[in-house]
């Protein structure tokens, strides 16, 4: 039976971006050897969406397909504010009609997405 989802998140310096999840964004976690952490995430769910192509990740010699990843928040501009407090780099606050989003830029360089849902989540909050 399936428990849980394992999010794999690629990045050019894998150190410094573990330790913003660690220190940062206080995700708890375990070191499973070599410094290699895993977080705990939050409650998450998933979205299936049109893809405009091909959009695969190489991955234990499967052709995977690819994700993008939102941390969701409650109150997206106060989430911001306290990162912002933290010297951390957060993109323009955007709004759609199901939700406000933002990014947020790791110490590789690369970026995640903030994102706060308008509508009903598949879990409870």
């Amino acid at each position: 039976m399936i428990f849980g989802a394992h999010v794999l998140l690629y990045s050019n310096d894998p150190e410094a971006d573990r330790t913003f999840f660690r220190d940062v964004l206080q995700f708890k976690g375990v070191d499973v050897g070599g410094g290699w952490l895993i977080f705990a995430l939050p409650p998450s769910e998933i979205a299936v969406h049109p893809s405009e192509g091909t959009f695969a990740q190489s991955h234990a010699a499967h052709s995977l397909l690819g994700a993008i990843v939102y941390l969701m928040c409650d109150d997206l501009g106060e989430t911001v504010k306290t990162l912002q407090a933290k010297k951390v780099v957060c993109g323009d606050i955007d709004r759609a009609p199901w939700g406000i989003t933002a990014t947020v830029r790791l110490p590789s360089g690369g970026e995640i997405g903030l994102y706060q849902p308008l509508h009903q989540t598949a879990f409870a909050r």
